[in-house]
């Protein structure tokens, strides 16, 4: 199975992963575009060697508004939402997370790890509509309300929109597919520092659009 499908991918100093997110997108046989979301780092220069189409912004905008600069240049159908710090992704995992949405079996796919690594399996068994990677149609995704306002809490924002708009949406393990945790790339103490705002915005958002 193939379809018409960009991958986008929002990146923020992520230099030393995302070639290897990029390439086996390209690989699989889909255009990959990276937001490069003012980065310090050599994230552009890294994706664009891997492939991929790169739009850069001057300073850091967040999840929401990386994706909201992407869409500018998504021409196809469908789009497959990439985190830029994946560990062991292979061109089937995008495959596998596109399928339900072509078949018309979904309007949107959420990718869950398995077996991949403990922490990142961990973390997606228990809050898995935090998941950064899912396919959809480019307009549903075009459709979502203060999408370039939106930094930690886009996938929340998403899920209860699907819910809201009565998507039809299925969980698809990715297996043998992790993420690097915050820690590992920032240091112990910056990296739980990022996790405790990114948290404090999700609980924020939960606070305030409780149904």
């Amino acid at each position: 199975m193939h379809a018409d499908a960009t991958v986008l991918i929002p990146a923020f100093n992520e230099e030393a992963t995302i070639a290897s997110v990029v390439a086996p997108a390209r690989k699989a046989g889909f255009r990959v575009v990276v937001v490069d979301d003012g980065s310090s780092d050599g994230t552009a220069a890294a994706a664009a060697a891997a492939g991929a189409s790169v739009v850069r912004l001057e300073r850091n905008q967040g999840k929401g508004g990386a994706y909201a600069a992407g869409l500018r240049l998504v021409t196809s159908p469908y789009v497959i939402l990439l985190d830029a710090d994946l560990v062991g992704l292979r061109p089937e995992h995008l495959q596998e997370l596109l399928e339900p949405v072509v078949s018309g079996e979904a309007d949107m796919s959420v990718g869950v790890f398995r077996g991949g690594r403990f922490l990142s399996d961990l973390g997606n068994r228990i809050t898995p509509q935090l998941s950064g990677q899912r396919a959809m149609k480019a307009e549903l995704l075009k459709s979502l309300p203060e999408l370039q306002n939106s930094r930690y809490d886009v996938e929340l924002k998403l899920t209860r929109w699907a819910r809201k708009q009565g998507w039809r949406v299925k969980y698809v393990p990715l297996y043998g597919l992790g993420q690097k945790l915050k820690e590992e790339k920032r240091g112990l103490l910056a990296g739980l520092a990022h996790r405790m705002r990114m948290y404090a915005q999700i609980l924020r958002y939960l606070f305030r659009f409780r149904d």
